[in-house]
């Protein structure tokens, strides 16, 4: 190793058992080190020159030095915007930073619908909370600006459609396939089965009833509203039979009921239905969270005091039913389960901004 950062000039020496002297050479790039050599020598020449390795990691030193740089003077350069605010329009509402109203990416104007007061608000206060230009360019510092440019890219997307005679858009098209695939393997669906004999782990920390029966008093009362008010002649079967790992496929007719329903939402609340959906793992939950808090569906309710009552908290507790009863039980992983809750609350919080209005 040290050979390779000093080259010695070394001759002259010969003895067939030399007598050994030990020096000390001081080298730049090393602290001292001791050298053997003979007694009997001619005075040698030791130079010590910088290595390929020393010059290496000097260039990478002065590379990070200078990345560090820039990338401090990015985290550095603030927001061009001062103030944000909400400006009523013709059409609806806009987000104006300063004097500059909000664009999406495809460079359009974004614009709320009038009957959406609280998320026009919650998303001023997204670019309110930016502290730097560089932090405008991360979508999950803006999350609800991105859901809404989902909702309009279904508008653009159907409005081009229609132009060239297709009944609906291809982005509409996609997303009700993929939401429809989760209809079969749904988690408020999947139980578990029914032991002979309930274990010992069933009654820890007071737990009294197994899992089965805590997913089915969980789940039936979702069941029951789709089926009754927004699904009427959906019949939802559980996924998985008692002692069956492969899923049961929902009838063709609930199927049916079921596209019809999602093809004829609007686009924010198609949206909002796919948010939900992939952020609780089943259509159902999602469906239901839409349906309690959307301003298209007030006709389902007889009177206010039947809204309201499936919120974010009810939806979060129903799609995550297993993880919780396994942390009461075995408890909780830090940063890891307590992340989860809060990002699955925040998904549901998101569906009920972009579906709810004033």
């Amino acid at each position: 190793m040290l050979l390779n950062r000093c080259k010695f000039n070394m001759s002259l020496y010969s003895s067939s058992r030399p007598q050994y002297n030990t020096f000390y050479h001081r080298c730049k790039t090393s602290t001292n080190v001791p050298f053997f050599l003979p007694t009997n020598t001619s005075p040698i020449s030791i130079g010590c020159v910088r290595s390929k390795a020393t010059t290496i990691c000097q260039n990478y030193d002065e590379n990070f030095r200078k990345r560090r740089k820039n990338n401090r003077s990015n985290k550095d350069q603030k927001r061009f915007w001062d103030k944000v605010h909400v400006r009523e329009v013709d059409n609806g509402l806009q987000i104006y930073l300063d004097n500059r109203p909000l664009r999406r990416s495809n460079s359009k104007t974004l614009t709320i619908p009038s009957t959406k007061p609280h998320l026009a608000t919650a998303i001023a206060s997204e670019w309110d909370f930016l502290e730097s230009t560089r932090n405008a360019l991360k979508p999950h510092l803006t999350p609800l600006t991105s859901l809404v440019s989902r909702a309009l890219d279904i508008v653009e997307s159907d409005i081009a459609d229609k132009t060239n005679n297709i009944n609906s858009g291809a982005i509409r098209d996609t997303i009700v396939e993929s939401l429809l695939r989760y209809l079969d393997t749904d988690s408020i669906l999947c139980w578990v089965p029914t032991p002979y004999e309930i274990p010992s782990y069933e009654n820890h920390v007071s737990r009294i009833e197994p899992l089965r029966n805590i997913q089915q008093q969980s789940a039936q009362p979702i069941i029951d509203f789709l089926e009754k008010k927004l699904w009427p002649g959906a019949n939802l079967n559980p996924s998985l039979d008692e002692y069956s790992i492969i899923p049961i496929t929902q009838s063709p007719e609930t199927r049916q009921i079921i596209r019809n329903w999602v093809y004829g939402l609007n686009a924010f609340n198609l949206a909002a239905l796919e948010r939900g959906t992939l952020a609780g793992k089943g259509i159902l939950v999602a469906a239901r969270l839409v349906a309690e808090w959307g301003e298209d569906f007030r006709h389902l309710f007889g009177n206010d005091h039947e809204m309201n009552k499936f919120g974010i908290e009810e939806a979060a507790i129903a799609a995550s039913l297993e993880s919780e009863w396994q942390i009461k039980m075995w408890g909780l992983v830090e940063d890891t389960h307590d992340v989860e809750r809060e990002d699955l609350r925040r998904q549901f919080g998101s569906v009920v901004l972009l579906v709810s209005g004033s």
